[in-house]
């Protein structure tokens, strides 16, 4: 189907999609169609008519500039002819990409590629270089590539705020297909990549405003001490007049005047020197790092050069032999600010000194891809959530994570131990948030999390969220992992956008394939509690929360949350979601997870609570101590207190209370001599008892809590749960 047909003096240009009306109604569906008719199409001289979807019953001729529907969508193929007339030469497709260009291939008169903008959205351009008469020639025609998924307009701006306000510069990039209107700032610093950006929309204005000044400068009057004999005087000053009538006679004496000359070594000529000079060196030294960068376009890279030539050619002229060094300017110069040639050179300079904010302007600013945009903000969100539900202040967060820098220009989030961000209330940990963990049979101390293994194949989930509970086990921590991605599935019989298959099954790898190691018994146990998808999904929050990948959540605790910029009631049930992991018991929570056939499982909420007897001075204080390894009961132990399920043991310090919980590790009989260590009376020796192998976990309360032992059986033990203890 040809989408787009452009008529030029020298070609005719047409863009095809076979897949056209499939894309156009999958964005229409996400986005809305108001999203899709806004676009603007610009294009250099020479055309005489552009025309949408020639040849359909919706033919619609453009003007340039005018809001118009948008036929370039991310992730898509379009097919390019470029059919030239017999005059041109040698055409070529001149993106800045080389892989871009590799794509087009020029034969008898016809210029024939593909376009695929992949994740980048944001404006583009397709540029033409071709030969008339020995003449290069270019052509540039501009347009909107626009997201199916998001609406670029209202999301992606929003998306670049959230970024660039928790952490400056990480939304920019180099050497990408699309780029973005920005406007200079005057705070801020000014990183190279805006540096270049902006020279590069000024360079030709700068150049001519240089060469117009070189021909034509403003100079100024200046005075000069010369020796001159009377005849050549002009005027006669006062402070001569006496000189002259001694030396009348004398023809060939010389007298002192000061002559008014004009001279180009003014403030605003030394500064035009300074500034060429300085913005030369920079482009010289950036224009060097971008042609080592691996995919540059041989055209891009023969443009740079032209530029860095003439820049060295205007600072090599004479006219700059006489202009003496900038020393700064001590006032404001109307020269420069107003001046033919001087206001631009002055303008350019400014610009170039400035920061970047990413509001729209006429400047070129390349971002990263949107599904990298969209899982870095998806990151930021998660960690809001998490500071809300945890109703912290910002002096309870603590950013572990930084960026890095990442190739030419551009910086990437830290990953694993890089990315940590804590979560603190009165110096105690609540929860860590990590971006990017890679977890590895080996070595996990740098892009990973120490304690999380992968045994076979590296697993790499966007966001790993760890909360920290106390309740039954000192620092115990729970994993949650969340992964971002930039796709929807399709939707489902209730008009729900739904997440792709593969990522559901992405979230059942990781939780499969990652372990805990525990490095004091080398042992591997499971970790990952539930995996979650975010994508950019919508529908009614209430229809949402129906569907099946919300629905999986409360029965296998694999599922998926919708989730896009300023969409804040499905954003809630993410909200909600966080909410119960934080507030939910340890206990709770494990007693969900759903074990091996074969296996039985039982989350120790049942604790015995067991009288300590105060006969063996040791045996006390190894309780007191939290170092105690063995309890041993009497003679008799309650038939009613069954053992299959009881893995926590509570000391009971007579007169004083309870206060630490141990794990029971194992359970057996021993004999009344190897519990006490008596001797002598064989009938006290061979009496059996129970002995619970002990583990220190947590202390319980700060000072020991007494209870009701008259709830004890035989004033010795208790059969109670966490939630009765803390709740008494």
């Amino acid at each position: 189907m040809e989408l787009l047909t452009i008529r030029h003096r020298d070609f005719k240009l047409s863009v095809e999609c076979s897949k056209f009306y499939a894309t156009w109604n999958k964005a229409k569906g996400n986005v809305g169609e108001d999203a899709l008719t806004s676009s603007s199409y610009t294009w250099s001289e020479g055309v005489e008519s552009v025309v949408l979807l020639k040849g359909t019953e919706e033919e619609m001729p453009i003007e340039q500039g005018a809001p118009t529907r948008a036929v370039f969508f991310d992730n898509t193929d379009y097919p390019v002819w470029v059919d030239f007339e017999d005059y041109v030469k040698d055409a070529q497709f001149g993106s800045m990409l080389q892989g871009d260009n590799e794509r087009f291939t020029f034969h008898r008169h016809i210029l024939a590629g593909y376009l695929n903008y992949g994740n980048d959205i944001g404006r583009s351009e397709i540029r033409l270089i071709y030969k008339v008469d020995h003449q290069i020639r270019r052509f540039k025609f501009s347009f909107e590539v626009l997201s199916t998924k998001l609406d670029y307009h209202r999301h992606w701006k929003a998306i670049i705020e959230d970024i660039e306000r928790e952490y400056r510069m990480l939304s920019l990039a180099y050497m990408r297909r699309t780029f973005h209107g920005f406007a200079p700032d005057k705070n801020g610093e000014t990183p190279e990549i805006v540096w270049w950006s902006i020279f590069a929309g000024e360079q030709q204005k700068f150049i001519k405003a240089c060469k117009n000044i070189i021909e034509r400068p403003r100079h100024r009057l200046h005075g000069h001490q010369t020796y001159l004999r009377a005849d050549k005087l002009r005027f006669v000053p006062t402070f001569i007049e006496n000189e002259l009538a001694e030396h009348k006679q004398e023809l060939a004496h010389l007298y002192r005047v000061e002559e008014q000359i004009q001279t180009n070594d003014t403030p605003e000529n030394r500064f035009l020197k300074f500034t060429l000079a300085q913005i030369s060196s920079k482009y010289e030294s950036l224009r060097k790092q971008i042609e080592s960068v691996e995919g540059v376009s041989e055209a891009m890279k023969s443009e740079m050069r032209d530029v860095s030539i003439t820049l060295k050619r205007l600072q090599s002229n004479p006219f700059f032999r006489t202009i003496g060094r900038f020393k700064g300017l001590n006032q404001e110069s109307l020269v420069l600010q107003k001046a033919s040639g001087y206001s631009q050179v002055y303008r350019t300079w400014n610009l170039l000194r400035r920061a970047y904010s990413l509001h729209d302007g006429i400047y070129r600013l390349q971002t990263k891809d949107i599904a990298t945009l969209y899982e870095i903000w998806c990151f930021i969100e998660v960690s809001h959530i998490v500071k809300e539900q945890l109703h912290l202040d910002d002096e309870n967060v603590d950013h572990r994570n930084r960026m890095e820098m990442s190739g030419l220009f551009s910086w990437e989030l830290g990953k694993g131990e890089h990315s940590r961000i804590l979560f603190k209330k009165d110096n105690v940990e609540l929860a860590e948030l990590v971006y990017n963990p890679k977890s590895t049979e080996y070595d996990n101390n740098s892009t990973g999390i120490k304690e999380l293994v992968a045994r076979t194949v590296p697993q790499k989930p966007d966001i790993v969220l760890r909360l920290t509970k106390n309740d039954l086990q000192e620092g115990m921590k729970l994993t949650y992992l969340f992964d971002a991605k930039y796709r929807i599935g399709g939707k489902d019989w209730r008009g729900v956008d739904v997440p792709p298959d593969d990522a559901i099954n992405q979230m059942h790898r990781y939780r499969d394939a990652i372990y805990y190691k525990d490095y004091s018994t080398n042992v591997l146990k499971k970790e990952v509690i539930g995996g979650y998808i975010l994508f950019p999904g919508n529908g009614e929050p209430l229809e949402v929360q129906h569907a099946k990948f919300q629905e999986s959540i409360k029965e296998v605790n694999i599922g998926a949350f919708p989730l896009r910029p300023k969409d804040e009631r499905n954003r809630k049930l993410l909200e909600h979601f966080i909410e119960e992991l934080i507030n939910a018991k340890s206990q709770e929570t494990i007693a969900k997870v759903i074990p091996q056939k074969g296996t039985f499982v039982d989350v120790g909420n049942r604790v015995l609570i067991g009288l300590v007897k105060s006969s063996c001075l040791d045996y006390v204080e190894s309780f007191e101590n939290g170092t105690a390894t063995l309890y041993y009961t009497g003679r008799q132990f309650p038939t009613t207190i069954a053992l299959q399920n009881l893995h926590f043991f509570i000391p009971y310090m007579k007169g004083r209370g309870i206060r630490d919980a141990y794990e029971i590790v194992a359970v057996r009989t021993i004999t009344a001599k190897e519990a006490k260590r008596l001797g002598g009376n064989e009938a006290v020796a061979d009496d059996l008892r129970l002995a619970f192998e002990l583990c220190f976990r947590k202390q319980l309360f700060e000072d020991y809590r007494k209870i009701d032992a008259h709830k004890m059986i035989n004033y010795t033990f208790i059969d109670t749960t966490f939630d009765k203890i803390y709740h008494e």
